[in-house]
């Protein structure tokens, strides 16, 4: 029965974190939904940069503590392991529903794009970013990611784990492909307000900062990584070389790169 349970948790919240990727599409992109990055209460310049910041911090902090390994250890304690991966998507999303119906707009604009060869161009390139976001966690095994693996092999009496970490064309090209499709989404727009850019900046941040994190943790669960991390540059892709180790890794050195 527990199994059961566990099973409908993970497809529950699975179904939640779906409706909130979703939405972060339109929220980014200014798709005709009731608030986006650019639509939303009127406030002044104070109160929605206090709001805004406070809205990205908490985001940042829950995505980044919740995913230490430390954390982690002291968390399972009071949550099965079969479903702390499943809970942490669980609040991940929370955070990011807050956001969507908390955000404040600031509608000055920083620049405007005019040009309609341009304005498509950066539009294809955002497009882009999300196709590259999705393919990428399906890479590195998407289900595991959301914790709808752990709860199916629960549910079936199968131990965790026994995933191992491979390295497709895309990962011998960049370490974080995945991060490399957010930023082109958070940046590539024909009109860029006051806003948007405080958003971009603030999640830049907190990538380069994450990447910090879960590299250093990569260190210290797996040497091999020291190796891979030389030969395949963070963030700026280039032609896959064929790398002399790190065929296989375990799941775990994924980096949980929805982070």
């Amino acid at each position: 029965m527990p199994g059961i349970a566990s099973a409908f948790y993970g497809v529950a919240v699975y179904g939640f974190f779906l409706a909130t990727f979703l939405y972060a599409i339109a929220f980014v992109g200014n798709l005709p939904v009731p608030r986006t990055v650019d639509r939303g209460p009127a406030a002044s310049l104070g109160e929605a940069l206090v709001i805004d910041v406070l809205l990205l911090g908490l985001f940042a902090v829950q995505h980044s503590v919740m995913a230490r390994p430390g954390f982690k250890r002291w968390w399972t304690r009071f949550v099965p392991p079969p479903v702390e991966r499943t809970t942490y998507v669980l609040f991940a999303s929370l955070a990011l529903a807050l956001l969507y119906w908390q955000w404040r707009p600031i509608p000055e604009i920083v620049w405007s794009v005019a040009n309609p060869l341009g304005a498509a161009i950066l539009q294809a390139v955002f497009w882009l970013g999300w196709a590259l976001v999705l393919f990428s966690t399906f890479l590195i095994n998407h289900f595991e990611l959301f914790g709808l693996r752990q709860v199916w092999r629960h549910l079936q009496g199968l131990p965790q784990g026994g995933l191992h970490f491979v390295t497709p064309v895309l990962y011998r090209m960049v370490r974080h492909p995945l991060y490399v499709g957010w930023l082109m989404v958070f940046w590539f727009t024909p009109v860029m307000t006051l806003t948007h850019l405080l958003f971009a900046v603030m999640t830049t941040a907190y990538i380069l900062i994450a990447i910090q994190l879960e590299e250093r943790d990569l260190m210290k669960a797996h040497p091999e990584y020291a190796a891979y991390r030389k030969q395949v540059p963070m963030l700026m892709p280039r032609l896959p070389r064929t790398l002399e180790v790190m065929p296989h890794m375990e799941m775990a050195a994924a980096q949980r790169r929805t982070q």
